[in-house]
């Protein structure tokens, strides 16, 4: 592994009017993606709006891990550290990426914020214009922003009268400032579920608030992960493929609804396929909800002034609300002149660009493999970078 030794960061100024092709965003994607492209021979321009590379990473909750192995969850070209853990922590991740950067030479503009995509006349490429007004032309443009560049903060009935604190999960680091308060986490997904964990480790009295029925799986089962069965499973026919997994499923977690859990008819495996849908991955939340230290409630009918009352309606006190309600990737933003095909989330449905879309890429941005995103966005890469280098040259004549 490379020692870390990351350029300072680029000024704006440096931003060319033409290149080969844009990467926007130098988190996994952005950077895998250049990769790739170096090494077909093409210097990408990548385009980083933070200081640094991985920026969503570093803002992350700091009890973060993936939940995917890392011999599956390595970018091209680079393998996680062998002394790395199974499951790599935050931070790890991290240096991870700063060394990818270094090791294939990658050097993005940081601090160069991206406001719009549009096409170029006659199929030529597309012009990526800056916040401050700068434009650079290009024939290839991957997009990978991430799916979740902004967060997604509903207020909620009677939160203008709540005499506590309300924040999302974008703004949660550690349990240190909940300390001695009773807390409400909004939502399952595997952000909420590991955040109200966290909290519960540390002694903090806190509670789930969960509106719809959940699929639980747990991260490892007799000591295997269940990323590798995941993939397994998803090279199945669907439909035994999906009865497999709800099969799992039901044999490994279980019902649990004594504990105010709902478990949808849907298997893991096609709620992941036909709604992006990832299954929430248990690192211990389920065995804190089964002993009573951390209470299940339905969803929110209102806020009180110091707590909250649920659709069965009871009330319960909260000092501070946390809302894991998700994120938003905000492409119908970015490029809005164009027929994007994008699914009910906003996500795109391919990764490379076709006819109208010819020349714009997305990466980073599907959910709906099994395997994981990061083990996705290496295939994609990989991909992508191919697509690139057959059309460079001919477009070049």
């Amino acid at each position: 592994m490379p020692t870390t030794d990351l350029p300072s960061p680029s000024s704006i100024s440096q931003v060319p009017a033409r290149t080969a092709a844009v990467v926007i965003g130098a988190g996994p994607a952005g950077l895998a993606a250049s990769a790739c492209l170096g090494q077909l021979g093409i210097q990408a321009c990548v385009l980083e709006r933070s200081d640094s590379v991985g920026a969503s990473w570093r803002s992350h909750y700091r009890r973060l891990h993936l939940h995917t192995v890392k011999e599956l969850s390595a970018l091209p070209g680079l393998p996680f550290p062998a002394q790395a853990p199974r499951y790599v922590p935050r931070e790890q991740v991290v240096r991870y990426l700063e060394d990818y950067a270094v090791h294939f030479g990658i050097q993005p503009l940081f601090g160069v914020a991206v406001r719009r995509i549009e096409p170029l006349a006659a199929g030529t490429g597309w012009a990526v214009t800056c916040e401050d007004g700068q434009r650079i032309e290009a024939p290839h443009v991957v997009v990978a922003s991430g799916a979740n560049a902004r967060p997604r903060r509903p207020e909620l009935p009677g939160e203008q009268a709540y005499e506590g604190t309300v924040l999302h999960s974008h703004a949660y680091r550690d349990p240190a400032p909940f300390a001695g308060q009773r807390v409400l986490v909004v939502g399952m997904g595997n952000t909420g579920a590991e955040i109200a964990l966290d909290l519960c480790e540390a002694g903090v009295e806190v509670a789930l608030s969960v509106r719809s029925a959940v699929n639980i799986v747990h991260r490892d089962v007799l000591g295997r992960p269940t990323q590798r069965t995941s993939i397994l499973l998803g090279r199945l026919p669907p439909r035994w493929g999906h009865t497999l997994t709800a099969w799992l499923r039901d044999l490994t977690v279980g019902d649990l609804s004594r504990w105010g859990l709902r478990t949808p008819g849907i298997s893991p495996l096609a709620q992941l396929r036909e709604e992006g849908r990832t299954p929430v991955i248990d690192v211990g939340t389920l065995a804190r909800i089964r002993r009573g230290d951390i209470r299940v409630h339905p969803g929110i009918e209102r806020l009180l002034g110091r707590g909250v009352r649920f659709t069965d309606s009871q009330e319960a006190p909260f000092d501070s609300i946390v809302l894991a309600t998700g994120y938003e990737a905000g492409l119908y933003d970015l490029v809005p002149d164009v027929s994007l095909g994008l699914d009910a989330r906003g996500l795109p449905l391919e990764a490379i660009g076709r006819g109208a879309r010819a020349g714009l890429h997305f990466t980073g941005f599907d959910l709906r493999q099994p395997g994981g995103l990061l083990r996705t966005i290496g295939q994609q890469a990989l991909e992508l970078a191919q697509e690139v280098a057959n059309e460079v040259p001919a477009r070049a004549e």
